[in-house]
């Protein structure tokens, strides 16, 4: 069975599930095999079509804008003991940063910010101007991302609410997955499975396999997801 009817059903099946008070988060979760996440580990910011859900984003910016919660270089001391910069990198999703206060930024931040994964980065947070109009298309941008770490053979990430579509909720996923494949040296050979569930279920297995063609391209070498 294609992937996409496996998750069709597999939703299918967890809407079944008794109703919530909340819209719930549906998870996906890429279970690894065969994988060393030492030697291959997968860091990648990766574009879904449909918004996940809105995400707090805070700036580092010369002067404050009106459009983004913003904090500017004089206010940097008040984030000088570990108990302000914890709450900070809490509150927020995602940071973002004008090139030109970045080095301060990394100084003050960096320590908590860098093992958290919020570090602004050069693919997708790090500006020249701060306008509103690169600010707002980058908000936008990021609404639309996700980030992509593995700490563990397995990865974990929320990819949609229940109140999407089915057919929304499969195209955030196959985009992942698709996104993931590609980084892995084994491609499929490194997918123990695909799990789904929502908030308050259980998951959902998906089998992975190889269609045959695909094995004989892989195996040739001109694999091209």
């Amino acid at each position: 069975m294609e992937i996409k009817e496996q998750l069709k059903k597999a939703l299918a099946e967890l809407r079944k599930e008794k109703e919530r008070k909340f819209d719930q988060t549906v998870d996906l979760v890429i279970n690894l095999q065969k994988f060393d996440i030492k030697r291959n580990s997968v860091n990648i910011t990766v574009s879904v079509p449909y918004k996940i859900k809105d995400k707090k984003i805070c700036a580092f910016l010369e002067a404050r804008n009106k459009n983004i919660d913003t904090i500017i270089r004089e206010d940097f001391k008040k984030y000088s003991d570990k108990k302000a910069l914890k709450e900070l990198a809490g509150k927020y999703d995602f940071f973002i940063a004008q090139a030109s206060i970045m080095p301060a930024v990394a100084t003050t931040f960096g320590r908590t910010l860098g093992p958290a994964g919020k570090m602004p980065s050069p693919q997708l947070g790090i500006i020249i101007n701060a306008d509103d109009k690169t600010i707002e298309e980058l908000k936008d941008k990021i609404s639309t991302s996700v980030k992509i770490k593995t700490k563990e053979p397995s990865i974990k990430l929320p990819i949609g609410k229940q109140s999407m579509k089915d057919e929304e909720i499969i195209e955030n996923i196959t985009g992942v997955y698709n996104a993931v494949l590609k980084e892995l040296p084994k491609n499929k050979e490194n997918v123990k499975n695909v799990e789904i569930k929502f908030t308050m279920t259980k998951p959902i297995k998906i089998n992975i396999k190889w269609k045959r063609e695909e094995k004989i391209l892989f195996l040739k070498g001109n694999w091209r997801q």
